[in-house]
């Protein structure tokens, strides 16, 4: 049995993973910005996913990401101003409006994709192949299978 003293106190290990997530978002807008967005913040990011994978309404965009119908209202109107995304009338029903990601938000999430690529590889560099594919892979252990769960606007409190 591990002597429970010598572990480092419980709260590392979320501090730890958080940092890692702070540091590689971080870095991707920074990249972002040099690569023509540099408007685009982090809570974009999750908007633009969200859109991205069919949450074509402000209603179901806010399902998606755990936020209210207005606060995800506010961030389509963000995505707007910033040329991310665009409204309109869904075609099979006037009444309905609908909202998709422009040229440009589309072009962001290539690039995000691409950018994460590339940052993946810097940690690679920094620690080894083996030693990253053993933490991605312990990681898979202890998390939610789902990797793409978007909801942490509204699960940290909001949009």
């Amino acid at each position: 049995m591990s002597n429970l003293s010598s572990a480092p106190p419980g709260f590392e290990l979320p501090m730890r993973l958080f940092l890692g997530f702070r540091a590689l978002i971080d870095e991707l807008h920074a990249e972002l910005a040099k690569q023509g967005h540099p408007g685009v913040r982090p809570m974009h990011g999750f908007v633009l996913q969200a859109i991205g994978s069919g949450a074509t309404t402000a209603t179901g965009l806010g399902r998606r990401m755990g936020t209210t119908k207005q606060a995800a209202a506010k961030s389509i109107e963000a995505l707007e101003r910033l040329g991310y995304a665009e409204r309109g009338v869904d075609p099979a029903d006037a009444r309905r409006k609908v909202v998709r990601l422009t040229e440009r938000g589309k072009d962001c999430l290539h690039r995000s994709a691409l950018i994460f690529d590339d940052l993946r590889a810097g940690w690679e560099k920094a620690i080894g192949a083996d030693r990253l594919r053993a933490m991605e892979d312990d990681l898979r252990k202890v998390v939610p299978a789902d990797p793409m769960r978007i909801d942490a606007p509204g699960w940290f409190g909001g949009a």
